[in-house]
């Protein structure tokens, strides 16, 4: 992650504590001339579309507060869903036990 991303991470982190869900990634991306600050979160029983309102809600006037990013950008919440990126270490052991099996025998080769 970039400072950037870290600072949002360290001010979302509380939120997503006092929400019952964890903050799967950050990013800060730049797509077609706009700027976008996303935060992807995760519950053990899922996301649903009220939980990322609630989530936007709660962490917009912290944002907007602490000012962590100097361009004006569009902020989205999302659902980690299921096809989300695996980027660090602890993603992998945070799927179930039947995912990370299917997953190690999808990469196997034949000998």
């Amino acid at each position: 992650m970039s400072k950037l991303t870290d600072a949002v991470l360290a001010l979302a982190e509380p939120v997503a504590a006092q929400q019952g869900c964890e903050i799967w990634d950050v990013e800060y991306v730049k797509e077609a001339g706009s700027r976008y600050l996303r935060v992807y979160i995760d519950k053990p029983d899922g996301v649903s579309i009220q939980d990322c309102e609630d989530f936007s809600r709660a962490l917009d006037p912290i944002l907007d507060e602490a000012d962590p990013i100097p361009d004006s950008y569009i902020f989205e919440v999302s659902s980690a869903g299921a096809e989300r990126q695996l980027k660090r270490p602890g993603d992998f052991a945070a799927l179930p036990a039947g995912r990370r099996q299917q997953g190690a025998h999808r990469h196997a080769r034949a000998v």
